[in-house]
């Protein structure tokens, strides 16, 4: 994909959430100065979800010229969805946990010196997405027992060590004895199903991947890998490239289900398809599928 180049913006919207990785005010203060550094103003700060996500009408009715969200995938997730149609950039900034959208945009890099790359013309893509009947997915979904993972990770970010020791033992259970989810109408994977299946979006297809348990020792390598969100470490099998994947649960269970690392209310089938941003991101880097 081409990025496409506009004129850089002078007036900012900033969003961000105290509840991310590396969200501190400190942090907040040195990327306002970068933005002050190059050039463009941070007109209104928003604290989410304190702030609600503004709407394409609240962005056009202040005349800002650039979003920039400052936050984890959840947090970017949920203000891209309610900027969708607005015909004016968006900038993610890593400023959560894993960062994956931002690393897709920019590669390794921290937020103040991504906006010190803004010193000409922006450029800008729309990324091939996730649609699924909850939305768009960012940087990808998934599905499964699994899931259950998510809520230790969630109290090891809250370092609450008594959720962490019980929601531990509740995913070594769970996603070692839960129903699996099977992907429908294609010919991969195992007949069994799987303790997890993982789908990102590429620019020919989505990736499936799936995650198996065949032993303790095999699920605690999983269960690490889950926990951090880098799910390509676990043991898994390469379910291939499908420009739109149906799962489901044979146990007539609903399944578990993350969007962006964000819990959503899985059904016993989930259809999941291709799609393209609705937003221009931007990117300071070449574009990578």
């Amino acid at each position: 994909m081409t990025p496409a180049r506009g004129t850089k913006p002078s007036k900012v919207w900033l969003v961000c959430n105290a509840a991310s990785g590396s969200n501190n005010d400190a942090a907040v203060d040195e990327l306002v100065q970068a933005f002050a550094g190059a050039g463009m103003t941070v007109d209104r700060l928003l604290r989410f979800p304190d702030d609600p996500a503004p709407s394409p009408a609240d962005l056009d009715a202040a005349g800002v010229e650039m979003l920039a969200v400052f936050g984890g995938d959840g947090t970017t997730h949920s203000i891209v969805m309610k900027a969708c149609g607005w015909d004016k950039p968006v900038l993610v900034l890593p400023g959560g946990t894993m960062n994956l959208l931002a690393k897709r945009m920019h590669g390794e890099v921290p937020a103040p010196e991504i906006v010190g790359r803004l010193t000409g013309s922006l450029r800008t893509v729309r990324p091939s997405v996730i649609r699924s009947r909850h939305g768009i997915g960012l940087t990808g979904a998934l599905a499964g027992p699994g899931t259950v993972w998510n809520e230790v990770r969630e109290a090891m970010r809250a370092l609450n060590v008594i959720d962490f020791v019980a929601s531990t033992r509740e995913a070594i259970v769970q996603s070692t004895a839960g129903p699996k989810v099977h992907c429908a109408g294609i010919d991969c994977g195992r007949e069994e199903g799987y303790a997890a299946i993982t789908v990102v979006p590429h620019e020919d297809g989505l990736h499936a991947s799936g995650y198996y348990a065949e032993s303790l020792a095999d699920y605690a390598g999983q269960g690490i890998a889950l926990l951090n969100r880098n799910f390509r470490d676990g043991p898994h099998d390469d379910l291939g490239r499908h420009p739109r994947l149906r799962l489901v649960c044979p146990a007539g269970e609903q399944m578990g289900l993350l969007i962006d690392g964000e819990p959503f209310d899985g059904a016993e089938e989930e259809e999941f398809e291709l799609g393209t941003c609705e937003v221009d991101l931007v990117t300071t880097k070449e574009f990578e599928t």
